[in-house]
């Protein structure tokens, strides 16, 4: 009976294959078989978003007016830069010191822009470089390889002209006064509180009372405590021709000791080197209000009789100037604080005003050089600030090539 059956089925079999599946199947409905996996696999591929379209034409200049140490990378941007059909967001830059690779990032900007400098550059490098355009979703499209470039150092920065103008005018000026004033006599303005010196000098001498002198209470690195000391020297001499008593007392001890010499070698030009000693400079304390009791203690027993203030001052202005004034001293004071100022003005007879407290020491002493230096100082300021008003107004009038031109 088994023999019967595979006998039959070899006979329907070889039927089949010579009659074909269409004559069996004629009359039936084919259905088709789906694969669902398959069918979940193209939703997925149509939601999938495009690559974006690479960044075109990436070139890489020198960045200008630096030390070589900088290189600028432009770009054409990528057509889905803005209104494309897959947004680009952000561009990274990646560079190389072969063509080959490794590539790194080095920085991003943000879409819209298309220049990024990298700073970061040595001059004994050949570099390379690629530009990424990103989708919110990182997918990603690279632009091709930029031409090796090295970075150049330029010998001068031209967005530094203006300050080699402004150098220019103050040494030529400085220069061309100093030559003057080896031949002529320069006219300086009259600064009253410095005319009142040999006044004040006179008035101790002729009461047999003292003159106290402070240099301020800063230490030697200030600029305003070396005008005061310089100073300190023409004053010195003239109470040492009159044989007037000084007395100087300092809050700092380099201070102390720079003018102990500078007091020294006052009375040793006017031939009074006996007259000097020590103790005309003398040290108090570091501390500002302890200073400033200490000099009202002084102020008040031996009662000078001229009181000169020249240098940098803080809160203690006011202080020793009211105690001055309580004891009917003539007061010079002269500082570039613009805050302690008011103070000076009002307690004091004379009052240097900011940078009439530098020019005091070449308008003391009438040294050619120093006044040359000072009258040259004073027309550059004057050209510059011609030059700063009239660009002013050029660029009031909307005329902006000076502008553009420095």
């Amino acid at each position: 009976m088994d023999m019967t059956k595979k006998v039959l089925v070899v006979f329907l079999s070889i039927v089949t294959l010579f009659l074909g599946n269409s004559a069996i199947c004629q009359d039936a409905e084919i259905i088709p078989v789906v694969d669902e996996t398959a069918l979940q696999d193209s939703n997925l591929i149509e939601e999938i978003p495009l690559l974006p379209q690479p960044p075109g034409n990436i070139y890489v200049t020198d960045s200008p007016n630096d030390g070589g140490k900088s290189l600028t990378i432009k770009w054409e941007k990528s057509p889905d830069d803005g209104d494309g059909l897959n947004s680009v967001v952000e561009y990274e830059i990646l560079r190389a010191e072969d063509m080959k690779g490794p590539f790194e990032s080095i920085g991003s900007t943000t879409a819209g822009k298309h220049e990024f400098i990298d700073s970061t550059c040595n001059r004994k490098n050949t570099y390379y470089f690629k530009v990424v355009a990103k989708t919110p979703e990182k997918f990603k499209a690279e632009s091709g390889i930029s031409e090796g470039i090295s970075p150049v150092a330029q010998w001068f920065d031209r967005t530094r002209l203006s300050m080699l103008i402004a150098v220019i005018i103050v040494v030529s000026s400085i220069g061309f006064f100093l030559f003057r004033a080896k031949k002529e006599e320069l006219y300086i303005r009259k600064i009253a509180g410095l005319e009142a010196i040999d006044e004040a000098v006179g008035r101790a001498t002729e009461m047999g009372r003292s003159i106290l002198y402070i240099p301020g209470i800063m230490d030697m690195d200030d600029i305003q405590t070396i005008a005061g000391i310089a100073i300190l020297g023409s004053i010195a001499k003239k109470t040492a021709q009159y044989e007037t008593g000084l007395n100087v007392p300092v809050s700092r001890s380099v201070v102390m000791t720079a003018c102990q010499e500078i007091v020294k070698e006052s009375y040793t030009n006017v031939g009074h080197a006996d007259a000097y000693y020590p103790e005309m400079v003398r040290y108090l304390t570091d501390d500002q209000f302890g200073f400033a009791a200490g000099v009202d203690g002084i102020l008040l027993r031996e009662k000078p009789a001229a009181c000169f203030y020249l240098g940098k001052f803080y809160a203690e202005s006011l202080i020793l100037a009211e105690t001055g004034f309580s004891i009917q001293a003539i007061q010079i004071a002269g500082t570039a604080e613009s805050s302690q100022l008011p103070f000076f003005v009002t307690a004091c007879d004379y009052t240097l005003i900011g940078e009439e407290l530098f020019a005091a020491s070449a308008y003391l002493s009438q040294d050619p050089k120093m006044l040359g230096s000072l009258k040259g100082q004073d027309i550059a300021k004057a050209i510059i600030i011609f030059f700063i008003t009239f660009g002013i107004i050029l660029e009031s009038f909307g005329i902006h090539w000076l502008s553009n031109w420095l």
